[in-house]
């Protein structure tokens, strides 16, 4: 049932606040659970989804992005933690934390803000829906799985895109002011690469909303959250004997990332290792190693045949 269906049913009992909506709602659709009776009185409430969604979509942005920050910042400043950074020589002060954070938020406001707004009529043109029921757990699921191979895939090449000289000059180097990353740094960027390298996560939903018209905004949602714990845990700075990819070897994570900061070169994926792996541009010591290891062996076996 869609969300419109279900405001034009409450429209006529006509109760004029959030929560007489959800009990009249509730007593009609007693099928949906509790997360789908409120999801759905929000937008019979708003009378107006764009704005519905709009409101929702930043309010869980900003959320999810301070609230995962949060912890890395209390973390930087209890001293016992530093045997986990991976450069521990390199503590963000407070004043670099707060200036990052006037940074995020002014692209917040002026860059992501309007991006979010204009999603929704996009999406749904699309084929993306906004109602209740919502979709199977499964499903959700399989369809972030799908988003997260193919958003680091073009993380991948446009991040290495943003390494060539120019484009490094005048749009990336922002994002590398640190070259001991912090989790409050992960959308400390230019509106330029907020747009490119965001387009990964957002624009690939669009396009699967598009072909497949199976897609609901609750899994755009779920997504986005997933895909923020990553950025930001990428951009801590500590590596821990629980890191998930010491579970997960493809999975990049922190240890990966932070390498690419210290050099400025190498490590481009954003949450897998395989791209890297694939066109031989992993760096750091270990990856030095290997790559020095296959030339010497390479070379071995041409001096063989030469013999």
């Amino acid at each position: 049932m869609s969300v419109s269906d279900l405001a034009n049913s409450t429209v006529l009992a006509a109760p004029d606040t959030y929560f007489g909506i959800y009990n009249e709602l509730s007593k009609y659709n007693v099928h949906l659970n509790m997360f789908e009776r409120l999801w759905a009185s929000w937008y019979a409430y708003m009378q107006n989804d764009v704005i519905a969604t709009g409101i929702m979509s930043f309010l869980m942005h900003e959320i999810i992005y301070f609230g995962r920050s949060l912890p890395w910042i209390i973390i930087d400043s209890i001293p016992y933690f530093n045997k986990y950074k991976i450069q521990s020589q390199k503590i963000p002060t407070a004043a670099e934390q707060w200036k990052c954070t006037k940074l995020v938020l002014l692209s917040h406001f002026t860059v992501e803000l309007p991006q979010i707004w204009l999603f929704h009529p996009m999406a749904k043109a699309c084929g993306m829906d906004t109602g209740v029921p919502f979709p199977h757990w499964t499903t959700m699921a399989y369809q972030i799985a799908i988003f997260f191979v193919l958003e680091d895939t073009w993380h991948y090449w446009m991040h290495r895109a943003m390494h060539w000289g120019p484009l490094y000059r005048s749009v990336h180097k922002i994002h590398h002011q640190y070259s001991a990353p912090f989790g409050l740094a992960a959308e400390y960027a230019s509106p330029i690469e907020t747009m490119v390298l965001g387009a990964g996560t957002v624009v690939v939903p669009i396009i699967w909303a598009l072909f497949t018209k199976d897609f609901h905004v609750l899994t755009m949602y779920i997504w986005i959250a997933f895909r923020l714990f990553q950025a930001i845990d990428a951009h801590s700075g500590y590596e821990f004997p629980w890191s998930l990819h010491h579970f997960l070897p493809f999975w990049a994570g922190a240890e990966h990332h932070d390498v690419h900061h210290e050099r400025f070169i190498g490590n481009y994926a954003s949450s897998f290792r395989w791209w890297d792996y694939l066109m031989d541009t992993e760096s750091g010591p270990e990856a030095a190693k290997r790559r020095r290891e296959r030339r010497e062996a390479k070379e071995a076996k041409k001096a063989k045949k030469a013999q």
